[in-house]
């Protein structure tokens, strides 16, 4: 009797504290927390965004968040990448001299893995690789982070809502296990809505600042509602909160994108439930959560 009600109180606390480490649990400044930082396409100011080496940045910092973007090539294969060029932030020009403007739809993952994404950002970063999905969420899962994950551009890839959702269930993040540890969002409001209703469980964000008389049908498919810091307001943020989400708790709030210390403590005040930044370690400072 005894060891079955310590096991029934442990499996309370533990349910409990699931609830408070959840993503849409409501951390917020000036009450009994402070928000979750995220590190924006890894920590992309201390190495080249997106790649492998800055996830592994930010988890060297500490942090257990990441963001990450996912386009798809040309043959089908899903990479993370944040522009739907190859231009800024690979040597392609140089690789495929002839094939302007290099959009990531007109080439194929052979293709890609040829480039160097680290040597724009860094000589020490030469050689640095566009990561497949597959590829990162290995990492992120070898590295016990989180994942915030946007759909870029996907009026670009049709039915890329649900290539994605296939990949992260066979590589295990779509069980109970991850639920905590991963948010889908997006910039198109449809997108968003594609993802909830082919996984009405998984946790999902749209990124913007609706109209607040609005909020209550964006809730309809969406735990959080995550717009720039630059149109952020305390006022705007209570509204957000004053409204049920989809699985019945309060709409969250993730501001980006967050560099400076100044930013960040009012970003913080306003109320916000994450941060995200390129550089997630001044922010932790910022708001004295070192």
């Amino acid at each position: 009797m005894y060891a079955r009600v310590v096991a029934v109180t442990i499996a309370a606390v533990l349910g409990a504290a699931a609830v408070l480490l959840s993503p849409t649990s409501h951390a917020r400044a000036g009450g009994d927390g402070v928000p979750t930082v995220v590190a924006h396409r890894g920590a992309s100011g201390y190495a080249p965004e997106n790649t492998l080496a800055a996830i592994d940045r930010a988890a060297e910092l500490g942090f257990s968040w990441v963001e990450n973007d996912v386009q798809r090539t040309e043959d089908g294969e899903l990479v993370v990448l944040h522009d739907d060029s190859l231009e800024r932030t690979t040597n392609v020009e140089d690789v495929f001299p002839g094939r302007a403007p290099w959009k990531v739809r007109d080439f194929t993952a052979a293709e890609i893995a040829r480039l160097d994404a680290g040597s724009w950002f860094s000589p020490s970063y030469a050689g640095a690789r566009v990561p497949t999905l597959r590829q990162y969420m290995r990492r992120v899962e070898h590295n016990h982070e989180k994942l915030l994950l946007e759909i870029k551009s996907p009026e670009l890839y049709p039915g890329i809502e649900q290539q994605t959702l296939k990949l992260l269930g066979n590589e295990g993040w779509l069980d109970g296990r991850h639920r905590d540890r991963l948010i889908v969002q997006s910039f198109s409001a449809d997108s968003v809505r594609a993802v909830h209703e082919l996984k009405p469980a998984l946790t999902t964000a749209y990124l913007g600042a609706p109209p607040v008389k609005q909020l209550p049908r964006f809730a309809g498919f969406a735990d959080l509602v995550n717009p720039s810091q630059t149109a952020l307001t305390r006022e705007y943020v209570s509204a957000v909160h004053s409204v049920t989400g989809p699985h019945g708790r309060p709409l969250g709030v993730f501001a980006w994108t967050v560099d400076d210390a100044a930013t960040a403590r009012r970003v913080a005040g306003c109320g916000v439930d994450g941060i995200i930044s390129n550089k997630p370690d001044v922010v932790r400072s910022a708001l004295g959560s070192d």
